[in-house]
């Protein structure tokens, strides 16, 4: 049953941490899940949140700093010493014990570790700080069971029992061979159904999916989506199995990566929430906002190269929003789709087809759109000339806008940079000048001025 953390709650909660009543103050949190204790957290001030992660036994508050807001956790983990952290880190699985001393500043990381009394933890921790964070190394935990393909089936179930201990979830059991190189899987019902004096060698499964520790965390995700995994071995240069990323961990990231990607098309450079300081959030937001200016002048030095029209067709300055705004709703709505589809890898088309069909889509649009235009005019008894100049502008534009939508993500995907990038500012501030430069260049040619 769902615990609901209620107003009442926290102030009881808070109440008993400042009276000290350390025994009350347990037994109101000690049956409650870690992500419930994790929220109530996040309702306290710093002193109390550290009291409390003080006072819970280290495997509790190990799942509770997991849980937790990152900037919070970095607060919470200042007021606690070496010796402290490091007890927490113990109950830790090694992928996150990784993640958190990645955010411990570089003096403080190392005296973390030497705290460690588990040397084998401790010698994982810092192997897995060695891989890039968003990689396959970064993401995996050195917690797994493997079996080596010549145990017989009796001795591979009571090594299975001693490494059992240590791992949380068993996804998948490995079969490795006498240099640790990843051979295949071994199922459970094979393995209980397997005579006893049978081989890991004569049952085991050779087909099993893997990644390299370099494979960015974007593949290891359209992996696991694509064979439906729960976990996936990791494996090294020399096809060692040296870890495994499980589900959780891969929900995790991609649920950051959608986070980095919706700020970026908002127009927002860095990684911020709604209480970061003023400073952050100035220097996250401000560089798009002065791109979108530069662009808005851009869009006025454009009108004034035809300020002749605009005195004698005042009609056509009504229109500029309108114009502009289909610009950048067409790039963006083009960019979106790209984007998507270079992030779960379904672009199959040539860019050749890509084009076709971009030129298609944005010609029914266009014309579609052109026609209610027309009608428009009609209603408000527009000079013809004017509302055919409309019709044929917006056409232009969609057409152009889309293009651009299209390859700009592609071309910066090429090139290394986060495509998300094209679906916010920098798209709708391109679309937006070469739109404006369109509808008044197409009306010079079609009223003559």
């Amino acid at each position: 049953m769902q615990f609901q953390i209620s107003k009442d709650f926290v102030e009881k909660i808070q109440l008993l941490v400042e009276e000290h009543n350390n025994d009350e103050l347990l037994l109101h949190l000690e049956e409650l899940h870690h992500a419930d204790i994790a929220e109530i957290l996040d309702e306290l001030s710093l002193n109390e949140a550290t009291y409390i992660i003080k006072l819970l036994d280290s495997d509790k508050t190990a799942e509770v700093l997991m849980e937790i807001d990152e900037d919070d956790r970095e607060k919470v983990l200042q007021n606690l010493n070496a010796q402290e952290i490091a007890d927490e880190i113990e109950e830790m699985d090694t992928d996150d014990a990784a993640d958190i001393i990645a955010e411990l500043d570089r003096d403080i990381q190392q005296e973390v570790i030497n705290n460690i009394t588990d040397r084998d933890h401790a010698k994982d921790i810092i192997e897995l700080l060695r891989y890039d964070e968003d990689s396959a190394g970064g993401l995996m935990a050195k917690e797994l069971i493997k079996v080596n393909e010549n145990w017989s089936v009796t001795g591979c179930m009571e090594e299975m029992r001693s490494q059992g201990e240590n791992v949380t979830r068993v996804h998948s059991i490995y079969v490795v061979d006498n240099k640790g190189k990843l051979k295949g899987r071994l199922s459970l019902k094979d393995l209980i159904t397997a005579p006893k004096d049978a081989h890991i060698a004569d049952v085991y499964i050779t087909k099993v999916d893997y990644v390299n520790v370099h494979t960015t965390g974007e593949e290891v995700a359209r992996i696991m989506q694509k064979y439906d995994l729960e976990a996936i071995p990791v494996v090294d240069e020399l096809g060692r199995l040296v870890g495994r990323v499980t589900i959780d961990d891969i929900v995790d990231f991609i649920r950051e990566e959608a986070e980095k990607d919706y700020q970026m098309a908002a127009g927002i450079s860095e990684d911020v929430q709604a209480d970061d300081g003023l400073i952050q959030l100035t220097r996250a937001r401000l560089p798009w906002l002065i791109l979108g200016l530069l662009g808005g002048l851009g869009a006025v030095y454009v009108m004034q190269g035809f300020d002749e029209a605009l005195k004698d067709y005042q009609v056509l300055f009504f229109f500029t929003p309108l114009i502009a705004a289909m610009a950048g709703n067409v790039g963006v709505q083009s960019s979106a789709i790209i984007v998507q589809g270079l992030a779960n890898d379904s672009l199959k088309e040539s860019l050749l087809s890509r084009l076709l069909k971009e030129v298609s889509l944005g010609l029914i649009n266009g014309i579609a759109l052109g026609l209610l235009v027309m009608v428009f005019g009609f209603i408000t008894a527009l000079p013809q000339l004017v509302s055919i100049t409309v019709a044929v502008s917006i056409l232009s534009v969609i057409l152009v806008a889309a293009l651009i939508g299209t390859f700009v993500p592609i071309i910066l995907h090429k090139r290394g940079i986060d495509p998300a990038i094209a679906t916010g500012p920098f798209i709708t501030t391109s679309n937006d000048i070469f739109g404006i430069f369109l509808f008044f260049y197409i009306s010079k040619l079609i009223l003559g001025f």
